[in-house]
């Protein structure tokens, strides 16, 4: 002990300046250092800054406060885990990983065994913890393949105990029903190798019933709702939990993934190596227990019970004979020496008896399987072994109706405060009394009266029990409470219904009893509810229905347990983690200050608190307080000489503090409060930060000026070499320049020669030289002609060839390039300029001015025109001025081209029309250049004389539609006509001041402009 006491100490010392400069963050994170250490407020209001900022942990000490968030916080993750590897226990935030890798550590060193205590509500967190403990050692501990088999067998004994030994509750959804010991075997090299678990009080009753909101154990619910089709079917089971009485009692819905969860703990039972046949067995009971509780029974004529239904499924099951389960179920053996009688039960006794039976064979079986799985983890190996336990106990509950698992729940959390306290307060007065400091007495509650109430010999709560229990005569609860009035009536944390005064009478049935537990009052009531199968062979040994002994009561073994794990944890050094539920409704972020109060006051936290602050918040070895404060006095800094007891003493002085904040012991120094342990902090890092820049500076300058001479000195090496190579170079490019420049006057001098070796290279750069000019001087378009460079006489041919090629380039771009519109446009200009060019002085005005498609719209056309002509498709059409054969007189009209035929239209009249076909090029008619005119041959009445503003393109579309090109011809001076067959008609030209047409006075056709005139002929 005194070595554990002596650990704890110095894992409280460890790095504690990281909590110091942390303390400005979020809260205080470790509660030794709060200024009051005795206002519950300031302790809430501290933990409630730090859950509000989703930091759920914080230090007491060596203990963890845990506030279960009810969400994911993302703080479990693998990185986390390394970051607390190896790490002391105050250096980074608190964390459960801090605690299990500090234990793990200490244990390494030491080699000694220690324990963690996980206690707290149901719903506050505790399996979570425990799972998260067992995940961290699986990750930091060294692993082989041996190794990594036991460690995978340790974690996946979770799920089967949380199978059997969890259920559903108002206040947890996965609340353990059970108190775990587990024992992590680790050898000298830190490998975990095994382990062992102990089990305490499973809440049996639940298997027979419910509170309502409250279900039955998982496995119950996982077998029926997950298990498979052909294991319902040997099993005589169907999908449905309502069929079945045990599991319906509660009247919860269903919220979780059983299938899921059936196949998880499938897998972790073959892990653990249990084999087919023991996994049928064990099936086999929990549906055997199914079958019973829908076992009912009637009464006969004498009030006997009789089961009404069949129980052969139980027999196929259970492994038992008929007549052996029907006695049980409903008589009661009675021995009297030599002699045995069996009395029948009535139909309550029967239910009472089948009920009792369900339990017990819940509750071996669960013996059996933990065994089982011990087994499972068990190392055989005899070399020495040091173990962290693990212990996972159900916290202080409070029900609306408390039962004997309540009764026994509460006095097993009552025994650990008294162990928590004692080990707690034991450890600081030995270090008080080492360091020759005068030890305050710690006020805090002794709940040892109230140990001594439940468990004292002769006259404790159990002792009355078992006594009530062995008593000839009828014994019934009711007889139980009155003699525990006769023997406690007088103790002052006992009370009942008939000795309470008026007002608590009030708040109490007849048959309760009342403790005053040191968290706080609780009202228990006293109305407290051969074989073919080896599991059930195991469970109930043929010998010990021939046993004469007495068994022990439960409360008895559960007793007896408890003495056995007090032993087992004192010898262990302890680490403590305290879980509490931030509410009741597990609402995320929610912090219900009356139940946190109410949980910090039972798990005796304040108590804690006030033993390890015991007058002074923070020790220190002089030697480790010297080494970190010292800068804080000049006459300790740099360097002290004396004994560190007398430097601390100087610090202390120069910081001007009285003798009453600090107490100088034999190797500590012991400071009172914590704003002096701040106000030092707080000083240490001002003067850490200015001695950092003092030092900074000189080391700098130093650095700085050495550095300065050696580039100095490298400086001077480097231009006296680097001047010699500069020298060198430029002699040698000197030498290579005059060598080219000769070189190039040579080849100059013999350019117009064959080519030789004085030459080549001279010729190699003119031919160079012209390509590289040429490459900035290309022509931008195909139209520019006098862009390319003149080439040397050596590059001539190669030029001549370059230029071809890069006109053929840049028309093929502008032929990619241009659209469907523009290549039409393209091909009527060309057909237009083999018609025109060199012909007609105005044809290169008329190159730039685009064809349109047609000069007239439908909307112009008369309508009854357009369905004259409706079935040939209109190609073109153009306003014109038709001028009489006889009289000259111009005449609108409109020159329509057609599929087939070119229509002359007066309004609504079609006056003329000319196949294409009729046009022919062996009779051509002259035009001049000048005129605006042209002529149509192909008419049966003569030839028309037709004026037009847009020449060029009405005659290239009528070749076009005519698809005929020989039927244009351009002549010059006058030309004549056909007024009618047989009689001739002439056109005379001339130009004057504005364009105009009349008859002469010789009768011809005097035209003054510049036109056309184009002769169609016909056949």
């Amino acid at each position: 002990m005194l070595n554990c006491d002596r650990l704890q100490r110095r894992k409280a010392r460890v790095n504690m300046e990281g909590a110091l400069v942390a303390r400005d963050q979020v809260g205080i994170q470790d509660f030794v250092l709060l200024d009051s250490i005795t206002s519950e407020t300031a302790f809430l209001d501290n933990l409630k800054k730090r859950f509000n900022e989703n930091l759920i942990y914080t230090y007491i000490g060596t203990l963890l406060v845990s506030v279960n968030p009810y969400k994911e916080l993302g703080i479990y993750t693998k990185k986390q885990m390394e970051n607390y590897m190896g790490v002391n226990f105050f250096e980074l935030p608190p964390h459960i990983y801090a605690l299990a890798d500090n234990a793990y550590h200490t244990m390494l060193t030491e080699m000694n065994n220690h324990f963690i205590l996980i206690s707290g509500e149901s719903g506050a967190g505790k399996t979570e913890a425990s799972k998260r403990i067992l995940q961290f050692y699986a990750v930091s501990c060294p692993s082989t393949s041996l190794l990594d088999r036991a460690r995978d067998r340790m974690l996946v004994s979770n799920p089967v105990l949380e199978a059997f030994g969890n259920a559903k509750t108002l206040k947890n959804d996965n609340s353990s029903r059970f108190g775990k010991y587990m024992d992590i075997q680790f050898n000298r090299e830190g490998e975990a190798v095994g382990g062992h678990i102990l089990s305490y009080l499973l809440e049996k009753s639940r298997v027979v019933y419910q509170n309502h909101g409250e279900r039955n154990f998982h496995i119950f619910y996982q077998l029926v709702e997950g298990g498979e089709e052909e294991t319902l079917r040997l099993l005589g089971l169907e999908r449905n939990c309502q069929h079945y009485c045990y599991l319906v009692q509660g009247g919860t819905l269903n919220t979780v993934n059983y299938k899921n969860d059936w196949k998880t703990m499938q897998k972790a039972l073959f892990v653990l190596g249990f084999s087919e046949k023991e996994t049928e067995y064990l099936f086999g009971i929990i549906g055997s227990i199914l079958h019973l509780g829908n076992v009912q029974f009637e009464a006969d004529s004498k009030g006997y019970a009789h089961p009404l239904t069949a129980c052969c499924i139980l027999l196929q099951l259970l492994g038992v004979h008929v007549q052996v389960l029907q006695e049980a179920l409903t008589f009661k053996k009675i021995e009297a020496k030599t002699e045995e009688v069996l009395s029948p039960f009535s139909v309550d006794h029967a239910i009472y008896a089948r009920d009792a039976l369900t339990k017990a064979l819940y509750d071996r079986t669960f013996t059996w399987l933990v065994n089982k799985i011990n087994e499972s983890l068990e190392n055989k190996d005899s070399t020495k072994k040091t173990v962290i336990g693990l212990l996972d106990i159900y916290g202080f509950e409070v029900f609306y109706v408390n039962s004997f698992e309540q009764f026994c729940i509460n006095y097993c959390n009552e025994k650990l405060q008294q162990l928590f306290i004692q080990l707690t307060l034991k450890s600081e007065q030995e270090e008080y009394e080492a360091e020759d400091i005068e030890w305050e007495p710690v006020q805090f509650f002794n709940n040892r009266i109230i140990c001594d109430l439940v468990e004292q010999r002769h006259s404790g709560i159990i002792s009355i029990l078992d006594e009530e229990c062995m008593r000839p005569g009828e014994a019934t609860d009711l007889t139980f409470l009155e003699r525990l009035e006769e023997r406690l009536g007088n103790h002052p944390h006992f009370v009942t219904h008939r000795l309470a005064d008026q007002k608590t009478r009030k708040t109490m049935d007849r048959g309760d009893f009342r403790l005053l537990h040191y968290a706080g009052e609780v009202t228990y009531c006293v109305v407290m509810h051969q074989a073919k199968n080896s599991i059930v062979k195991h469970c109930f040994p043929p010998t010990e229905a021939d046993s004469k002994k007495r068994p022990e009561t439960v409360a008895t073994q559960f007793k007896s347990s408890l003495m056995g794990l007090t032993k087992i944890l004192t010898a262990k050094e302890p680490w403590y983690v305290r879980c509490l539920k931030s509410n009741e409704d597990k609402q995320p972020g929610r912090f219900d200050h009356v139940l946190v109060r109410h949980q910090v006051k039972y798990l005796g936290l304040m108590e804690h608190l006030r033993v390890r602050r015991a007058g002074f918040a923070y020790r220190r070895r002089y030697e480790v307080f010297l080494h970190r404060y010292k800068p804080l006095c000049p006459a300790t800094w740099p360097h002290w000489r004396g004994v560190p007891a007398d430097g601390v003493e100087r610090i202390l002085k120069h910081l001007g503090y009285s003798e009453d904040e600090y107490k100088m012991g034999r190797t500590k120094i012991f400071i009172r409060h914590p704003r002096t342990l701040f106000a030092i902090e707080d000083a240490y890092e001002i003067c850490k930060h200015e001695l950092a820049a003092k030092i900074q500076a000189k080391y700098k300058g130093y650095k700085v000026k050495g550095e300065y001479r050696k580039k100095k000195e490298a400086a001077t090496k480097i231009e006296t070499c680097w001047r010699g190579v500069q020298a060198r170079k430029e002699r040698e490019k000197r030498a290579w320049a005059v060598k080219v420049i000769k070189k190039f006057i040579k080849g100059y001098m013999t350019r117009h020669q064959a080519a030789t070796t004085d030459n080549s290279e001279y010729l190699t750069f003119v031919r160079h030289n012209y390509l590289t000019r040429l490459k900035d001087h290309l022509p931008k378009t195909v139209l520019d002609k006098s862009t390319w460079l003149t080439p040397p006489p050596v590059v001539k041919e190669a030029s001549e060839m370059l230029r071809k090629l890069h006109m053929r380039l840049m028309v093929r771009k502008y032929v990619r390039g241009i659209t469907a519109a523009q290549k039409t446009q393209l091909q009527l200009k060309g057909l237009t300029s083999e018609l025109f060019k060199g012909k007609k002085d105005s044809y290169p005005q008329s190159v730039s001015r685009p064809f349109v498609d047609t000069r007239l719209s439908e909307q112009d056309i008369n309508m009854r025109v357009l369905q004259m002509i409706r079935h040939e498709r209109i190609k073109y059409s153009i306003p014109v001025v038709k001028y009489d054969r006889n009289g000259f007189k111009p005449r609108p009209r409109q020159l329509i081209l057609t599929q087939t035929a070119a229509y002359l239209v007066e309004e609504a009249k079609m006056k003329q029309r000319i196949e294409y076909r009729s046009l022919k090029g062996d009779r051509s008619v002259s035009g001049s250049l000048s005129s605006g005119l042209m002529g149509l041959k192909g008419w049966r009445h003569g030839d028309l004389v037709l004026q037009c503003d847009h020449l060029f393109e009405a005659v290239t579309k009528l070749c076009v539609v005519a698809n005929k090109r020989n039927i244009v011809k351009v002549v010059q001076g006058s030309i004549k006509f056909d007024i009618q067959p047989g009689k001739e008609g002439f056109v005379d030209f001339g130009s004057g001041q504005e364009a105009m047409a009349y008859k002469a006075k010789n009768g011809h056709l005097m035209v003054v402009s510049a036109s056309l005139w184009c002769g169609c002929c016909r056949c």
